[in-house]
């Protein structure tokens, strides 16, 4: 399997446990850290086929832009993973997880500019 399907595999399941967690913080009283989690994963999941897709045809440095990519989906899953679980089991995934994911992710955007800019033309 390439990065990139995998990639692509990662944004599915990203998508749908999105999806996933939005309707659960519809149904729950006190569920804020679920529709934060959510957004996370939708919002990167598309993020992750945009970047994937611009791989594709050539406008962002290969090696970079899988870099980037593969971060935006382990920082996402930090991050919601860090929400969920504080939301169900009451504590975290470890010590400042969820800020961990966040600057994972913000890393992340910030090497799609990076491999915007270092592609060759």
């Amino acid at each position: 399997m390439t990065a990139q399907r995998l990639l692509i595999g990662l944004a599915g399941l990203m998508g749908a446990a999105g999806v996933a967690l939005a309707a659960a913080s519809a149904h729950d009283g006190d569920a804020s850290r679920l529709a934060s989690a959510s957004a996370m994963l939708l919002f990167h999941a598309t993020g992750i086929l945009a970047t994937v897709a611009l791989l594709a045809r050539g406008l962002l440095h290969g090696g970079i832009g899988l870099v980037a990519a593969f971060g935006l989906a382990a920082g996402a899953a930090l991050f919601a993973g860090d929400f969920t679980l504080r939301q169900y089991a009451g504590s975290g995934l470890f010590p400042y997880a969820a800020p961990t994911g966040g600057t994972v992710m913000m890393l992340g955007w910030l090497a799609v500019s990076v491999a915007a800019v270092a592609v060759k033309t």
